[in-house]
Parts: structure tokens; C-alpha cells; sequence
């Protein structure tokens, strides 16, 4: 079985190209997640990896704060810091234990974050009108741990309303639909 920091490898990998394709004039194009445009969107998975890359030394975050990174190289910078991330989480002991605000099982968080990157990667494709696989193992290990994270994630406001899916959707189709996105999601006029 695959650790955490081997599963963020493989999602980064899925995640960089799709960053490194989004064009400027693309920024303020909608999302599926219908809070956030691509910066938007983009500002808050530059947040989530780097909190989460503190949370697997077990310390504390801030989830609140929401710098705008997108300027200079972010793109590069994307890329070093899905890697800095990777490596955390492969450090000894970050997959033990319990993490740091969020007083949750280490594993558990590692796998959010493993979830985060992998379907913000797929809102960010889909806005930009890019193709996204993601990474079958990564979606293996996720989909049973967001399923079992939903409610809680409802109640906080993360996930949305399960979407309803018919008989035959795949795995990540499955992961979309249990955050409450239509994996069928195209921008609306393009």
C-alpha cells in the first residue's frame, strides 16, 4: 500500500500540468466551485497545501488567512510546493498520530488533503477547459475516506449536496459526486 506522501506524488503529478496550463486571461473564468473563480480557486489550493504541509509536522495552521499568490511564477511555484508538501508528508512519524489544530488521526488528514488536490485539480481542468486524469491510486485510497468525511464536511460547509449519480459511474465520478459536484460540470457558454 501506497503512503500519503507517494499519493501526493502521483495527484501532483496529475495537478502540476493542469496549473502549469492555466493562462492568464483564464482567471476569471467560474469554477464548479461556484464560490471561487480560477484565482480564487487557485489562491485557496496554494492555502490548503501549504496548511497541510504544516499539518503533517503536526503543527498549527490558519486556515483563515488567503494570500494572493498568483503573480510571478506561480506556476513554478505551484510545482514546488505540491513537492515541499510530498515530502512532509513522507517524513517519519507525520502519518502517526494526530495532527496539529485539527486533533485528527494524521492519516485521515493526509487523505483530505490527498482529496483536495485531486478535485480542486479537476474544477481548476474543467474551468480552464483542459483534460484531468486523476491518479487511480490516489483515487482508491480518497474515495472511501471522503465518503466516510462527507457528513461532517456537510455540516462545516465544505462538501456540498451529494450529487446524484445513475449506475456505472466511475471511481472519481463517485469522489465528485460525494463533494457535491456534477461530474458533468462544463462552464456555462464555452
Amino acid at each position: 500500500m501506497k503512503t500519503i506522501s507517494e499519493l501526493l506524488e502521483g495527484a501532483a503529478a496529475q495537478a502540476v500540468p493542469v496549473v502549469r496550463g492555466i493562462r492568464d486571461d483564464q482567471l476569471s473564468f467560474a469554477t464548479p466551485c461556484a464560490e471561487y473563480d480560477v484565482r480564487d480557486l487557485l489562491n485557496h489550493l496554494f492555502g490548503v497545501v501549504a496548511n497541510f504541509r504544516l499539518l503533517a509536522a503536526k503543527q498549527a495552521v490558519d486556515f483563515a488567512a488567503s494570500p494572493d499568490v498568483v503573480s510571478g511564477d506561480w506556476r513554478g511555484l505551484f510545482d514546488d510546493e505540491t513537492g515541499a508538501l510530498a515530502r512532509a508528508w513522507a517524513e517519519p512519524g507525520a502519518e502517526e498520530g494526530v495532527t496539529g489544530g485539527m486533533g485528527m488521526p494524521a492519516r485521515t488528514v493526509g487523505l483530505m488533503v490527498l482529496g483536495d488536490l485531486s478535485v480542486h485539480a479537476w474544477d481548476l481542468a474543467r474551468a480552464t477547459g483542459q483534460d484531468y486524469r486523476p491518479d487511480p491510486d490516489a483515487v482508491e485510497r480518497m474515495e472511501p475516506g471522503l465518503a466516510e468525511l462527507a457528513p461532517t464536511a456537510r455540516e462545516m460547509k465544505v462538501f456540498g449536496v451529494p450529487f446524484p449519480l445513475g449506475p456505472g459511474a466511475t471511481p472519481f465520478e463517485r469522489v465528485l459526486a460525494v463533494t457535491g459536484r456534477d461530474p458533468g460540470w462544463r462552464p456555462a457558454g464555452r
